[in-house]
């Protein structure tokens, strides 16, 4: 068997494995694949793409519930996640010694962590935590690295879309790193 087929059968068993209406309590109220598509749509990381590759996207994404407080995954911890967020909002931070956490971000409905850990194949670089109730669609690396692998227009759309937001964080980095200096807080 090809690394090509082989990959075609994980993707072709992760869609028939997680069905379009699973939710975490396992009843049949969860979103469909069409809903979604739709979910996903509304993602500035996703804008652009063909309802064709948004329905290949939303095939191999689950969906996770998490409460307020909870740990998502922490500092170290393996990548093999994407999340996005439908829902409430996420903290990301890092634990800074003698000074306990701090917190880098707090990202809120349409925006996705957990991707650079998917990208680099590195343990994560911070962690996440519920900092409300969230509702998150989910992408393994697995299911991530097969539809890339498969689908090579699809790969360029999304990895140009990671490209632009990692940009732009950077950006935002660089602003409050200089707004920090400049302040005398640095």
């Amino acid at each position: 068997m090809t690394e090509e087929q082989a990959a075609a059968a994980r993707v072709e068993h992760a869609e028939a494995k997680a069905p379009p209406n699973e939710t975490e309590s396992g009843s049949d109220t969860g979103p469909t694949t069409v809903e979604r598509e739709a979910q996903l749509a509304r993602v500035p990381f996703f804008e652009g793409l063909t309802p064709e590759a948004l329905t290949m996207i939303a095939q191999v994404t689950t969906e996770e519930a998490y409460p307020y407080g909870t740990r998502i995954f922490q500092y170290g911890d393996p990548g093999d996640k994407l999340y996005i967020i439908l829902e409430g909002k996420v903290r990301i931070s890092r634990e800074v010694g003698g000074m306990g956490e701090e917190a880098l971000a707090v990202l809120g409905a349409g925006e996705i962590f957990g991707e650079m850990s998917l990208l680099d194949e590195s343990p994560r670089s911070a962690g996440a935590i519920a900092h409300e109730k969230c509702r998150l669609l989910v992408i393994t690396k697995d299911a991530f690295d097969d539809l890339l692998f498969l689908h090579k227009d699809l790969a360029y759309e999304v990895l140009w879309s990671c490209v632009r937001m990692l940009a732009a964080r950077l950006r935002e980095t660089n602003d409050k790193l200089t707004f920090l200096s400049t302040s005398g807080r640095f």
